[in-house]
């Protein structure tokens, strides 16, 4: 599994695709944010976003973050579509 913890975001924090142990920085925009990735597991897709609403694959998932909490949400591929598996909100 891969978490990426963002502390004090603004906007959208991106994307971080994880294959075989490869890891691929795609499309990244970066807003008073610090990023931690972590541990290795399968293939996942992060997707944070505070004080707005994360869309994966058609799914809206709105975190509501307080400006100065943590929050992040793990998108994980099922085989047949991007899900979201967890939301926690920190702080």
């Amino acid at each position: 599994m891969v978490v990426v913890v963002v502390l004090d975001a603004v906007v959208v924090v991106g994307v971080v695709v994880v294959v075989d142990a490869v890891v691929v920085v795609g499309v990244v925009v970066v807003v008073d944010v610090v990023l931690v990735v972590d541990v290795v597991v399968s293939v996942v897709v992060v997707v944070v976003v505070a004080v707005a609403a994360a869309v994966v694959n058609g799914v809206v998932v709105d975190t509501l973050v307080p400006d100065g909490d943590v929050a992040y949400v793990v998108a994980v591929e099922d085989g047949s579509s991007w899900s979201v598996s967890a939301l926690e909100l920190l702080g």
